[in-house]
């Protein structure tokens, strides 16, 4: 054995890059599986629609926006700090909801906007959480530490599953004691905060000039359609808020349309798709080239001047759709199966923890043995799978009244979709952040990552909207069986993929 490989083998494993890529996605993944599964299930329990369930994931628009505070967080660096800090945030929004749960399924406006603050501060641990594992891997080691990333991001998420059997051993089924889940999720995201401060630093970069920033709001100044197309997406990203504050406020107008399916979503995301629309033309403008030096534009200009950038953007857009369309609609199908929050957590727990490390680290395996782009289209496959896992478990498993004891086959089928779902989840998802990595320039690690994932989270924030106007429309097994089909259409794009991935590695 070479001296080098006896003193990996000395090091301590505190100071192994894998276990902190294990510990930092574990933290990314957490505030995702509660906002996805424990505030959901809260709501559908407390008789809230599932329409407005979805509403909640529009202000995962959030994750969608994060690019435009992602240059702060490159500049400053120090991403432990910012980790830390984010995670503190989390866990004082989490301390809140504990104190007063009920508020959250009343219609009171505070609980909103703290679910809004969650999100942002979910969102910039996402930014420096990436960027920060960006800079010390290299493409040759995406494989296997995306098998741990995306293992452990799942086992973040699936922490929210034992949040709901704490809610429901402590309470009753009626009454699930919603207050120790919050809390005890509090508690997980302080000590998250603490430990991470003991990760290795970064390794060292040349510091920009700051003088960068004000030149480029200078150049900003004699293009407007950038400020524009930025206010407009703002303004979608806000817009879900208004609802709450019409009921708060008394305003009738507000109140009488807030209930439309064109006021819940369409005109958010109308916004949002007209504010990325001028983006992308003020990017392909004449006077782009000016912003390319730029903290903040610089990326996008450079992203969206790449040949085929445009067929790529769709393909990141569209490769998880159905995934996305599904996933915000799991949890409340299992409470009108009649499942209660413990059971809902064991078995996310017991069954999904071990699928979802397999399913991760197998597709980790798979990527690195025949590349990114042949993982992408097979794994990607195997991930539709789990929709119409689901779509066997709607159809066969009927819904049920408050209370009514769910039979043992019943609770079977909705086992056996869960624990596909975990597995092939795992596969599809390490494949497609091995991608988006591979196609992310080290010199703008931080921000250029931001946009991609950006760009997913968009989809995944409309995906969950339009899923609770579909289960209402449609029922759960046809719209599991409808979400199934939209996980294809991405496949056409898979040529300018390819093209992207041979580009040569920039650092």
């Amino acid at each position: 054995m070479s001296s080098s490989k006896t003193d990996q083998a000395k090091e301590p494993v505190t100071r192994r890059l894998l276990f902190w890529v294990s510990l930092l996605y574990f933290s990314e993944g957490l505030p995702l599986g509660v906002f996805y599964d424990l505030f959901p299930v809260n709501l559908r329990q407390a008789g809230v629609s599932p329409s407005d369930i979805g509403l909640l994931s529009l202000l995962g628009l959030a994750w969608t926006v994060k690019f435009l505070w992602a240059p702060l967080v490159d500049a400053w660096r120090g991403h432990r700090l910012w980790i830390a800090g984010a995670n503190w945030g989390m866990a004082v929004v989490l301390s809140l909801l504990a104190w007063q749960p009920q508020a959250l399924a009343q219609g009171a406006t505070w609980p909103w906007m703290l679910l809004a603050a969650f999100t942002m501060l979910s969102a910039t641990n996402d930014i420096a959480t990436d960027g920060y594992t960006i800079e010390i891997l290299s493409k040759g080691q995406l494989g296997v530490a995306n098998g741990l990333r995306i293992g452990f991001y799942r086992v973040g998420m699936l922490a929210a599953g034992a949040l709901l059997v704490v809610a429901g051993w402590s309470g009753t089924p009626e009454l699930p004691n919603w207050s120790a889940a919050y809390g005890l999720g509090a508690v997980l995201m302080l000590f998250n905060g603490l430990l991470i401060l003991s990760a290795p630093p970064q390794p060292p970069r040349p510091v920009r000039d700051p003088s960068s920033t004000f030149s480029e709001w200078a150049v900003l100044r004699e293009q407007p359609l950038w400020l524009v197309a930025l206010g407009l997406v703002m303004l979608g990203l806000l817009w879900p808020v208004l609802g709450p504050l019409g009921k708060t406020f008394g305003w009738a107008s507000i109140q009488a349309i807030s209930g439309t399916w064109w006021f819940k979503g369409a005109v958010p995301v109308g916004l949002m798709f007209v504010g990325a629309s001028l983006m992308v033309r003020a990017a392909r403008g004449p006077q782009a080239h000016a912003l390319v030096e730029g903290p903040v534009f610089g990326a996008w200009v450079e992203l969206l001047s790449r040949p085929g950038m445009l067929a790529v953007l769709l393909f990141i857009l569209t490769f998880k759709l159905g995934d996305a369309a599904m996933g915000f609609m799991v949890k409340p199908f299992w409470v009108d199966a009649g499942f209660t929050p413990a059971q809902i957590g064991l078995v996310s727990v017991n069954v999904g923890l071990g699928l979802s490390i397999a399913g991760g680290l197998v597709g980790g395996w798979y990527v690195d043995r025949v590349g990114i782009f042949k993982g992408l289209w097979v794994l990607g496959i195997a991930q539709a799978l789990s929709n119409l896992g689901y779509t066997a478990a709607a159809w066969y498993v009927p819904v049920v009244a408050p209370g009514e004891q769910v039979s043992v086959h019943y609770q079977m089928a909705v086992y056996t979709a869960s624990g596909l779902e975990s597995f092939t989840g795992g596969l599809g998802t390490g494949a497609f952040m091995a991608f988006l990595m591979g196609i992310t320039s080290k010199a703008r690690a931080t921000t250029e990552y931001a946009i991609l994932s950006s760009i997913f989270a968009f989809s995944r924030a409309v995906a969950g909207w339009a899923g609770g106007l579909g289960v209402e429309h449609m029922g759960y097994a046809a719209f599991f069986f409808l979400t199934f089909w939209l996980s294809f259409p991405s496949y056409f794009l898979l040529p300018a993929v390819r093209r992207m991935l041979e580009r040569p590695e920039v650092r």
